[in-house]
C-alpha cells in the first residue's frame, strides 16, 4: 500500500533497572493513505522495578489493510507485549512475552532505546549438553525432543515422540547423530509442560498468566543460560 509515515515526536529515553530512572517512553507518528490520516503510538508503559527486575509493556500501534466496499482501507492495529529485565549474577536478561517474531521485532526496538543500534540485545543461547540435561531431569515426563546437525547425509533433523523417550535406544543413537535442539517436558516443580529451544524460546502450554511465565523464566530457563556462557 502506498502510505507514508511521519514521525511527530520521540521521546524515547535510557531504560535503567534503577527505579528513580524510570519514566514512561513514548513516540507518536502519523501514517497518511489516501483520505486516511492515522496517529500510531509506541508507548512503554507500567514500569514496575523489583529486587533485580524490571518490567513493563511495549504498546506498538501499526497499519493493516482490511477489504471494505470494493477497496482496501488502512485500520490501525495494537500490540502490547509484556517485557522484563532482569539482573542475574553479572548479566542483564530480557524476557518479551509474546511470539517469537514479535519478540525480536520488540528486542530490537528496546536496543534501539537503550544501546542507540540494534544488536544491543542479542539472543540467549542454551548447550545441546545442557538442555540435555534438563531433559534428564524430567525423564518420564519428556514428550518430544527435535535434533538438528545430524550428520546422516541428505537427513536435516531428528525428531521422537512419546511418554518414555529416555528408556530408547533411538533417543541415543539420535544423541549420536544430532544436537538437541527442542525440548518438549512436563516440569516436576511446577507441572507446567514446557517446550524449549537452544536459542532460550521458551513455550509453556498450559500457563496463561504473563506474570507467573516470567516467574518461571527466572527460575529456570536463566540457569540454563548461564551455564552454558560459563
Amino acid at each position: 500500500m502506498n502510505g507514508r509515515c511521519r514521525k511527530d515526536l520521540q521521546t524515547f529515553g535510557r531504560i535503567s533497572l534503577r527505579g528513580n530512572c524510570l519514566q514512561t517512553q513514548w513516540l507518536s507518528e502519523t501514517y497518511e493513505e489516501g483520505d486516511h490520516n492515522l496517529q500510531l503510538l509506541t508507548e512503554i508503559v507500567g514500569l514496575l522495578p523489583k529486587e533485580n527486575t524490571l518490567t513493563g509493556i511495549y504498546s506498538h500501534d501499526y497499519v493493516m489493510h482490511v477489504f471494505h466496499r470494493g477497496k482496501l482501507s488502512p485500520l490501525p492495529r495494537t500490540v502490547e507485549a509484556m517485557f522484563s529485565f532482569a539482573q542475574v549474577e553479572k548479566g542483564v536478561f530480557l524476557t518479551v512475552v509474546e511470539k517469537k517474531r514479535i519478540a525480536n521485532f520488540i528486542a530490537n526496538k528496546l536496543s534501539e532505546i537503550l544501546f542507540e543500534k540494534v544488536g544491543g540485545v542479542v539472543e540467549a543461547r542454551i548447550a545441546p549438553e545442557t538442555l540435555k540435561d534438563f531433559h534428564f531431569k524430567n525423564p518420564e515426563d519428556t514428550k518430544i525432543t527435535f535434533f538438528d546437525n545430524v550428520d546422516i547425509p541428505n537427513v536435516n533433523k531428528l525428531s521422537i515422540y512419546g511418554p518414555d523417550l529416555t528408556n530408547t535406544q533411538l533417543f541415543d543413537d539420535y544423541a549420536k547423530h544430532g544436537d538437541l535442539w527442542y525440548v518438549v517436558a512436563r516440569s516436576k516443580k511446577t507441572g507446567y509442560v514446557v517446550g524449549i529451544t537452544r536459542d532460550a524460546s521458551v513455550t509453556i502450554f498450559n500457563l496463561a498468566e504473563k506474570a507467573k511465565f516470567v516467574e518461571y523464566v527466572n527460575k529456570e530457563i536463566y540457569p540454563l543460560i548461564l551455564v552454558t556462557s560459563k
